[in-house]
């Protein structure tokens, strides 16, 4: 009896052992596994269907003030910028011309301008009826970069508005541009910093930046 048990045993080791080298072996491309689970679109409709959503019920309620707007984006949509990277494109050259404490003065006061700017985006939607996102086109992406349009209609007496997110992924999909009604916010900033650079020199303008910290 003992002697069939140990037969069986030594069969079932060698099928096991065959399986296993008979096995394909499939290569695992970590490339492909994070586009699965964390595509650049699915980054973005969740971003700004949780911002949107929780401004219709601020509206609903009849709570949507600046304080609680700003309250919003800071909580909803702040974590999911990419703030150094949208300065960085801001400043272009004249980024690395500057010491750790002034990349992060221009950093604090971007991060500041972008809130107000994402405030007053959501105040442009007057009637926030409802929240309906979708994905304009197919997503473009070049490397850790994506280009995702959006389009958002949250009124059913509305046309749908386009936005386009430029986003970039550093373990996880962050935005660090926003195209609203055909205008880049962060070129918009580019071309502030330039034309006072030009004007005055980078000196003026980080002095500039650090005294308009100063009066918020």
């Amino acid at each position: 009896m003992i002697k069939t048990a140990l037969i069986i045993l030594s069969i079932l080791q060698m099928n096991f052992a065959f399986a296993q080298s008979e096995a394909p072996k499939i290569p695992i491309d970590k490339k492909e596994v994070i586009e699965i689970l964390d595509p650049p679109g699915a980054a973005a409709l969740n971003i700004m269907l949780s911002a949107l959503s929780s401004f219709k019920e601020l509206k609903k309620s009849e709570q949507a003030s600046i304080e609680n707007t700003t309250s919003l984006v800071k909580i909803k949509v702040l974590p999911f910028i990419d703030m150094q990277t949208s300065t960085q494109i801001a400043l272009e050259d004249h980024w690395d011309q500057l010491n750790i404490a002034q990349k992060q003065l221009f950093i604090n006061y971007i991060e500041h301008s972008l809130i107000k700017d994402y405030v007053g985006m959501l105040h442009s939607y007057k009637d926030i009826d409802f929240v309906e996102i979708a994905l304009q086109k197919k997503v473009l992406r070049k490397d850790n970069k994506a280009l995702v349009k959006l389009e958002i209609k949250a009124n059913a007496q509305s046309k749908p508005s386009l936005i386009t997110l430029k986003m970039i992924r550093n373990e996880r999909w962050r935005i660090y541009d926003v195209v609203f009604a055909g205008v880049s916010v962060v070129k918009n900033y580019n071309a502030q910093f330039n034309s006072h650079i030009k004007r005055k020199g980078l000196d003026s303008l980080i002095q500039k930046t650090f005294d308009k910290l100063n009066q918020k």
